[in-house]
């Protein structure tokens, strides 16, 4: 059944599952997960899903879930807060170098990005500057309330990681738009403390579901009820997630600008337009005349004029763009292309000859270590836009020049 630019995916007594997926491919088991989720009692209307929608752990990516009187902390998942900022510059594509691996290097210096499993992490800070004291010293207070009643999440990955990139899908890129101005646009989130903060809740709502024998289709859907202590920690430690998160991509943004300042012979301004959107995350909102929790995972808010990031694979177009306000999206849309194939599959089908080609004319990392991100594990970013062409006007094209890969 078509109605409209969505579909309607509905099995049983289950709340309806309205897809925008025209024309974009949609895997079996991510159909499956949405189907649980819209058996569960306190989904409010709907569940509305992205064309971007793909398997997640729990709930699917590329969705939008919104409940009443309940959470679930695997539907915001363990990278809280993730989310894109960017920024157009006064630079035009004429005032770039001929070769741009300066401009990469000065950027993987100014960011700690990747990860070290032994020894000192390259992803975190050996020694944190300034004007990352200074935003920690901001967040702290709140951490330490929320550390009084949990304490294991004390010792977390949380002052050195702030305004670094992480690594996985994250990446921080310069890119030029259809009027060839240049933009810098970065993809992170809460890092090891907003994992260990997601992991920790969702642990401890499965014990609660076991505790009171509730079966749930999936365990990865366990959830708190609201009013009990549980769910009140969990909206404050998510809430504190996606400041720390927010924070995160501004540092990063203004140490990737001081540090292209430092090697650009050519003074510029680099805060037009700037944009720092969520995409994991769970927020209070209003709805069809009510207040409810909405859940973005993988999704993003696109209310009337709201601006918003939406960015392809690393060999692929990017887009900013401006909400519609689609009541029935629950003013949301998709939050980049969606993964079609695991990274496990990626590795096993691609080479780092397939990765050289697809990535032609950017300047990033080209190597067995990034094959996981090659654009042919991504689905077409130009049918994903088009299946949300209700939900987002595009306001700009962006086609990245400098990836930087964690």
């Amino acid at each position: 059944m078509t109605i409209e630019n969505y579909q309607v995916l509905q099995t049983g007594t289950a709340k309806p599952i309205k897809m925008w997926t025209k024309g974009v491919p949609v895997e079996d088991d991510a159909k499956a997960q949405l189907q649980n989720i819209a058996q569960l009692p306190f989904i409010y209307k709907h569940v509305a899903v992205m064309p971007d929608v793909h398997l997640g752990k729990g709930s699917t990516i590329g969705s939008v879930i919104p409940t009443l009187g309940a959470i679930i902390p695997a539907a915001v998942g363990v990278d809280i807060g993730c989310g894109m900022i960017a920024a157009r510059t006064s630079l035009t594509a004429n005032d770039l170098p001929d070769n741009l691996h300066a401009w990469r290097t000065a950027i993987e210096k100014a960011v700690p990005h990747g990860r070290t499993i032994k020894g000192r992490d390259k992803g975190s800070w050996e020694n944190t500057p300034n004007n990352v004291d200074a935003a920690w010293a901001e967040l702290l207070p709140k951490f330490e309330i929320l550390v009084a009643k949990h304490p294991r999440l004390k010792n977390t990955n949380n002052h050195k990681h702030l305004g670094t990139l992480g690594t996985g899908n994250h990446f921080i890129e310069v890119c030029l738009d259809e009027s060839n101005a240049v933009w810098f646009m970065l993809h992170s989130g809460s890092r090891g403390v907003g994992n260990a903060i997601g992991s920790h809740f969702i642990e401890l709502a499965k014990k609660d579901m076991q505790r009171f024998y509730i079966n749930l289709p999936d365990k990865d859907l366990a959830y708190f009820p609201e009013g009990t202590d549980h769910f009140i920690d969990y909206v404050r430690a998510v809430s504190w997630a996606q400041d720390y998160a927010r924070n995160n991509r501004a540092l990063m943004m203004r140490n990737v600008v001081a540090a292209i300042r430092e090697i650009m012979p050519k003074p510029f301004v680099a805060d037009v337009e700037a944009v720092n959107c969520h995409h994991n995350y769970v927020t209070t909102e209003h709805h069809f005349g009510q207040n409810v929790l909405v859940t973005r995972k993988g999704a993003v808010a696109a209310w009337p004029g709201q601006m918003g990031i939406i960015p392809g694979s690393m060999g692929a177009k990017s887009f900013i763009v401006r909400g519609k306000g689609e009541a029935q999206a629950f003013c949301s849309c998709s939050h980049g292309a969606g993964r079609t194939m695991s990274r496990t599959e990626a590795k096993r089908r691609f080479t780092v000859n397939d990765q050289i080609q697809a990535t032609q004319g950017v300047e990033c990392r080209k190597d067995a270590e990034v094959i996981d991100e090659i654009p042919m594990a991504y689905k077409d970013i130009d049918a994903v836009m088009n299946a949300q062409a209700d939900l987002v006007e595009i306001v700009h094209t962006l086609k990245q020049v400098v990836c930087v890969k964690g």
